[in-house]
């Protein structure tokens, strides 16, 4: 099963994990300046080393993926945004089957190297991203700087280059009114909260990203072990916060329940709206309110109402309103029986 199907570590709160090297080959100029030939060499001198790498990684250039899996891989935080509405086409990822495991080339740095894992995983996702990072230096020679360490295209990456970040959901601290102050207290302690898709997007379903903003002058472990320590404190609040709102377990229970039973019942429904439900209904089973459902279903249920995952599971393309009555569709299928 796919990472983002699993439940990991302190799944409640925490979703996924994230590690990301920014890295840049020392025989090409940063991507800003490279030539379209550059940039095609880049690409075939990647591609040629691919079976050497390992970890069942395969080479993909992005224009022969095709623009609903381009949008699945978005919409799964595997690739960012950026990587598919840049209209530069000399682009490609390397990826392994489990997708645990994607490097965007030609982003905004030569390579991005990710790792992902289900819940509060950062140590061992660090682990075996410094793994890869070292092989695939060694095979291709990194730009690096004695004094600053590991050169890339934007000045906050310099250093490390690692982004570390954890998907975390927070429902009760919405509900309450703490949301804001928590939020404040995460950007005080050198970490940033942006959305769901990073930086300049909106939360969706009440999920949001927190990471690192500092890559200069520390080391990846203590970034991991900082962002760590703040992690776990929103998780705590996020804990509290759901104490507090069982204490008035009717009010609880009906929200989430109302919930559950549009979600199961209604004839169309807007990602919007699935996402709004969806956080209450994982709320609910993560609290042992909701016994109907659980929470794996609630996990696929969060994927593939998604726009291009539901295009993907269904094997058609759909056009909004095929999508908001097949998405109900779909719901139906997973919550009832779903072997898929």
């Amino acid at each position: 099963m796919n990472w983002y199907l699993e439940n990991g570590k302190d799944s409640d709160v925490i979703v996924s994990s994230r590690i990301r090297f920014a890295r840049n080959i020392k025989e090409f100029p940063f991507k800003t300046k490279m030539t379209k030939e550059q940039k095609e060499q880049l690409l075939e001198k990647v591609k040629f080393v691919t079976p050497t790498i390992g970890y069942g990684i395969k080479f993909f250039y992005l224009n022969d993926i095709d623009d609903i899996s381009k949008m699945e891989l978005i919409e799964k935080h595997i690739i960012s945004p950026e990587m598919v509405l840049d209209k530069d086409d000399k682009k490609a990822i390397l990826i392994n089957d489990e997708e645990n495991i994607c490097i965007m080339i030609n982003e905004e740095d030569h390579l991005r190297i990710q790792v992902f894992t289900s819940g509060l995983d950062l140590s061992n996702s660090l682990n075996l991203a410094i793994e890869i990072d070292k092989k695939l230096d060694e095979i291709l020679g990194f730009s690096c700087n004695e004094k600053y360490g590991f050169l890339t295209a934007c000045p906050t990456n310099v250093g490390t280059g690692l982004r570390a970040s954890v998907m975390v959901h927070l429902p009760a601290l919405k509900i309450t009114g703490n949301l804001s102050k928590v939020l404040h207290i995460v950007n005080n302690f050198g970490m940033t909260i942006r959305g769901t898709y990073g930086e300049d997007s909106q939360s969706k379903g009440d999920i949001y990203q927190i990471s690192n903003i500092q890559t200069l002058g520390i080391d990846e472990k203590e970034i991991v072990l900082n962002l760590e320590n703040i992690t776990k404190k929103v998780m705590e609040q996020e804990r509290l916060a759901r104490k507090y709102l069982a204490k008035n377990s009717i009010e609880l229970e009906d929200k989430v329940y109302r919930s559950y039973g549009i979600l199961s019942n209604a004839k169309k429904l807007t990602s919007e709206e699935c996402n709004n439900l969806l956080s209450d209904i994982k709320l609910g089973t993560d609290l042992g309110i909701i016994s109907e459902i659980d929470d794996k279903k609630v996990k696929k249920l969060m994927l593939y109402t998604k726009p291009a995952n539901l295009q993907k599971r269904v094997g058609k393309k759909l056009d909004e309103m095929q999508r908001d009555i097949t998405r109900t569709e779909v719901i139906r299928e997973i919550v009832k029986n779903d072997n898929k």
